[in-house]
């Protein structure tokens, strides 16, 4: 198990920019597929980007595609998530999550953080 710790969320307006942290506890981060979520009110949680371990495999919601960028800093333990040119429909809670190597599911999940975009 790993605890993972997000921070970077904010109140922004439409086309700025923010990069969300997720900080993860256990030094096998690097043995794990990383990947953001978010759940806007009123609606499911859904995948947003995804770090995987197999040939460092990176893949994005369509939504945000060219707007957003997932990184992982071995070094630091750390996930990031710098998203660009926001939009209202970004509003929503960001959970980073991680996944276990052999588990089929993400089993690990951050606190969340908060991200609003105004028009």
């Amino acid at each position: 198990q790993v605890d993972l710790v997000e921070s970077g969320g904010g109140l922004v307006q439409a086309g700025d920019s923010l990069r969300l942290a997720c900080r993860a506890s256990s030094r096998t981060f690097s043995t794990y597929d990383m990947a953001w979520f978010r759940q806007a009110p009123g609606k499911g949680r859904e995948f947003v980007a995804r770090f995987g371990l197999i040939g460092d495999k990176i893949s994005y919601l369509d939504s945000v595609k060219g707007r957003f960028t997932i990184s992982r800093d071995y070094a630091r333990n750390t996930l990031y998530l710098q998203m660009n040119s926001l939009k209202p429909e970004d509003t929503a809670v960001y959970y980073c999550a991680a996944k276990p190597p052999g588990n089929i599911n993400f089993a690990d999940w951050g606190q969340g953080t908060q991200v609003t975009v105004t028009a």
